[in-house]
């Protein structure tokens, strides 16, 4: 009855649902989908299409925030949305502040559908048990859900991206900062540490960043056992700062408390998600984001060209999207001139071009070192194993990457100069 009742106020609403695009659900294919939905393509998708379209959204905290994750997901549907010509006030349906339960992240699909959302995108983890069973009730409808694994044949994908990337480049910024201060010492607000593989591969993302210029740092990483805790984020830090005595605060977490509190304290910081520096313009050095309209723009675009909402994961290249800095999913902020050390932007831009180019990338048996000097920057390569903190290998001097499965889903360890506080 409930779905019977959710679908008769859909056609009411005289919503139809064109075109959506798939494959096998096992096969990442960031590149594809990234390439079909950029930035100005919306002729692709008929006016009539995209007039008629309904986007739903849950999200964890408020619809309103500033800064941080649900800001920066915020952000990243609506430009999309309007980079399509569609009108976010009339065509998109958010459910906000939802905790990661399964009931009443299904209540929320519920309330989605019955406004007629055509696809509805969930961005929180704990959210993928409910996303995965409204995809076999709700099977003309598109779900789509974020840093999960889990997706299906048809209705059903998951997406998230190479942040530890764009932490490695504000890593190298947070080194750099930590050699002009003399103070080796970086913490690190975590949601959670190795007991997820997205903050552990974040984790030691940043660390190799920051040792590439600075050897001799250590990374501090303090967990609140939760995604989002503002006021713990914010005492998290405290302590970082004035119990080891932490030069640098970086982070995994929601808002920016971290960055606010380094404020406070007199020493620097790097964000997460978006942009910070307008947080804490005297302590923000840079931050690690992303650009999630990339990916949305290219999903709701497919599910309006797919023809059926079974289509769609064919029409995405397969049931997981996994982009990075080539694709332009993630990045770091512009650089806070009047915090970072001189030399930070060449520095960064070189380690992005080794990246893009795909001749180098972070968890591989080869480590770059980064000097500075009269603010340019020399960027070498050495082969050296990759160990973790207990000095065992994980990759060979010379070898391959970490692979991709590792870095997505079980990579539990950190690596060589990394502590939890």
């Amino acid at each position: 009855m409930k779905k019977i009742l959710a679908m008769v106020m859909a056609m009411a609403m005289v919503l139809s649902l064109a075109a959506c695009g798939g494959g096998d659900k096992s096969s990442a294919s960031a590149g594809s989908a990234a390439s079909a939905g950029s930035a100005g393509s919306a002729a692709s998708a008929s006016t009539a299409d995209a007039a008629e379209f309904k986007v739903g959204a849950i999200y964890i905290n408020s619809k309103n925030d500033t800064a941080g994750y649900t800001f920066a997901h915020h952000n990243g549907i609506t430009t999309a949305m309007k980079e399509l010509g569609m009108d976010p006030a009339t065509q998109l349906v958010i459910v906000d502040e939802v905790p990661e339960d399964k009931e009443q992240v299904l209540a929320a699909i519920d309330t989605l559908v019955g406004e007629g959302a055509n696809i509805i995108f969930g961005i929180s983890f704990g959210y993928i048990d409910a996303m995965a069973e409204a995809a076999e009730e709700y099977t003309d409808v598109v779900f789509s859900h974020a840093t999960g694994y889990m997706s299906n044949d048809t209705n059903f994908n998951n997406y998230f991206g190479r942040a530890y990337q764009a932490r490695y480049l504000a890593g190298i910024a947070a080194g750099l900062k930590s050699l002009e201060t003399g103070n080796n010492n970086i913490g690190y607000v975590a949601a959670y540490g190795t007991e997820y593989a997205e903050t552990c591969s974040g984790i030691n993302g940043f660390a190799l960043g920051v040792q590439s210029v600075n050897p001799d740092a250590k990374v501090y990483v303090k967990k609140l056992g939760a995604w989002g805790d503002e006021v713990n984020e914010s005492a998290f830090a405290k302590e970082l700062i004035d119990s080891y005595n932490c030069g640098v605060i970086s982070q995994h977490c929601d808002s920016a408390q971290p960055q606010i509190a380094a404020q406070d304290a007199g020493v620097f910081g790097c964000g997460y998600n978006s942009d910070m520096t307008p947080d804490a313009p005297n302590a923000h050095l840079t931050a690690a984001i992303w650009n999630w309209n990339v990916y949305y723009h290219t999903a709701i675009e497919a599910a309006m060209n797919c023809g059926d909402a079974s289509n769609f994961v064919t029409a995405m290249g397969g049931g997981a999207y996994y982009g990075g800095l080539k694709e332009g999913f993630v990045d770091v902020s512009p650089l806070n001139e009047a915090t970072v050390a001189a030399g930070t932007q060449d520095a960064i831009d070189q380690v992005k071009e080794l990246i893009i180019s795909g001749d180098w990338d972070v968890f591989t048996g080869v480590k770059l070192h980064i000097t500075v000097a009269d603010g340019a920057a020399t960027v070498e390569k050495a082969d050296e194993a990759l160990v973790d903190n207990t000095g065992a290998e994980i990759v060979a001097a010379g070898g391959p990457s970490v692979e991709d499965g590792v870095i997505t889903g079980s990579m539990n360890y950190y690596v060589e100069g990394v502590a939890e506080a």
